[in-house]
């Protein structure tokens, strides 16, 4: 059969297999840069509500989209992979990748899923574009799956072009990202790519084509870096609590230096989420396989040095109440792992707040946009709907999650709530001093006791 050129098909079609955190924002972002939009997914129940407008999960500015491109027409869900496969142009695969249940490495079975039922059911000429998150080498691998089951006469590609999604900022992010990455392009598939990223690219974001390994790699090692970053301050801030120092204005002294920048240097708690330690033990896996092994060893110390940050906040809890919380109040403001989600996925702070609860303590959870998703996954732990309804009668105030309506709380007016106005600060936002001055003993990692 004659080869069309997609990039010179008016109206390419685009399929988005997955919706989750990524294919829902995927899907709803290419509606709104004009493209024939078809997110699919197994779960009917996700199908049904994002096409009856409502989205599964919290992500600021994605409802307003959702609605606005379903009324477009050009945005539909269905539950129907075959008939995506047939009816596409581009097939976006955008299915999660999370740790296997017995190691480190990736569950690989979504993915390989996905991309072959795209494979096996395509009509015509297609390009399978790839972007979870997954190990080096896996591309390859779905390569030689895609030859064995296309269709005859089909002409069919796989390119890598990895997601940079931040929760909270996803929406920005899909529409304006700071880079796109694609791997292993043709020249056919590089033109169908910039086609399809014409807007943003038309906006100056970067564009960088490469091999399949290495588009691979962006992504975890992007991650892998910002963890590392992370852990690195933390471990400071253990040497700044021993030395009397303050670990927020060191990582303001060194966020001036252009060279390492102020992201990314907040002593706490540490970092969590479905992706920051995932990814890291994925590569911390396949590094071990492909024998690079000081790679492996260094991102085995940075998660150390991350879990190590709640057990020190547990032992600041309990230093707190005098040894033990046995029957002791404890206020928890925060269960997403960061703010602006209601993701709770390896959170921080449902990992600090159960470990309380377990050794006895009286934990009261708020959180303004995740207690719902954080009840379902720890019904045990009690649940607040106000700060002034978690820190009443508190014996210790641990504030585990920056929501700026935390930052921003009044000490003076939660002092009088408390039963002991004892606050540690596990995120290193609060201002100490106005904390002190209120009347509350206030504690945070690698700051100044007093």
């Amino acid at each position: 059969m004659p080869t069309t050129r997609l990039d010179e098909t008016p109206g390419l079609r685009i399929s988005v297999y997955g919706t989750g955190y990524l294919g829902a924002t995927h899907a709803v972002a290419m509606a709104e840069l004009g493209f024939q939009v078809m997110g699919v997914d197994t779960d009917v129940h996700k199908v049904e509500a994002l096409a009856a407008g409502k989205v599964p999960f919290y992500e600021p500015g994605l409802p307003e989209l959702l609605d606005k491109q379903l009324a477009t027409g050009r945005l539909h869900f269905s539950a129907d992979l075959a008939a995506a496969a047939a009816w596409g142009d581009v097939h976006f695969i955008c299915v999660g990748t999370p740790q296997q249940k017995t190691s480190h490495a990736a569950n690989l079975s979504y993915v390989e899923s996905a991309v072959s039922t795209v494979a096996r059911n395509l009509t015509k000429d297609a390009l399978i574009v790839g972007k979870s998150t997954v190990p080096v080498g896996t591309a390859a691998g779905l390569r030689t799956l895609i030859t064995q089951l296309a269709p005859a006469g089909v002409d069919v590609e796989l390119v890598w072009n990895p997601e940079f999604l931040r929760e909270g900022k996803a929406v920005n992010d899909t529409l304006h990202p700071d880079r796109i990455v694609v791997g292993g392009a043709s020249e056919r598939a590089e033109a169908t790519m910039r086609a399809v990223y014409a807007t943003p690219i038309a906006e100056g974001t970067p564009v960088v084509m490469t091999d399949l390994p290495t588009s691979e790699l962006v992504k975890v090692s992007a991650n892998a870096f910002l963890a590392t970053k992370i852990s690195f301050i933390n471990a400071i801030a253990a040497v700044c609590e021993a030395a009397d120092a303050d670990v927020t204005v060191l990582a303001d002294a060194l966020g001036h230096d252009v060279r390492i920048g102020r992201q990314f240097l907040d002593a706490g708690l540490g970092f969590g989420g479905g992706c920051l330690p995932k990814d890291i033990r994925a590569l911390m896996h396949r590094a071990t396989e492909l024998g690079a092994h000081r790679a492996a060893a260094l991102l085995q110390q940075v998660d150390e040095i991350n879990m190590g940050q709640r057990a020190a906040v547990i032992d600041l809890a309990l230093e707190a109440c005098g040894g033990s919380v046995l029957n002791r109040r404890i206020g928890v403001l925060g269960a997403a792992f960061k703010p602006e989600t209601d993701d709770v996925r390896d959170s921080p702070a449902l990992n600090v707040a159960a470990a309380l609860h377990l050794r006895g303590a009286q934990v009261t959870v708020f959180d303004p946009q995740a207690g719902d998703t954080a009840r379902r996954s720890f019904p045990t732990l009690s649940y607040a709907t106000s700060i002034e309804e978690a820190v009443e009668g508190s014996d210790v105030l641990l504030v585990l999650t920056e929501w700026s309506q935390f930052v921003d709380a009044h000490p003076e007016k939660l002092a009088s709530l408390a039963h002991v106005a004892r606050v540690i600060d596990a995120r290193g936002k609060l201002i100490p001093a106005e904390w002190r001055s209120a009347g509350w003993q206030f504690r945070g990692l690698g700051r100044a006791v007093a």
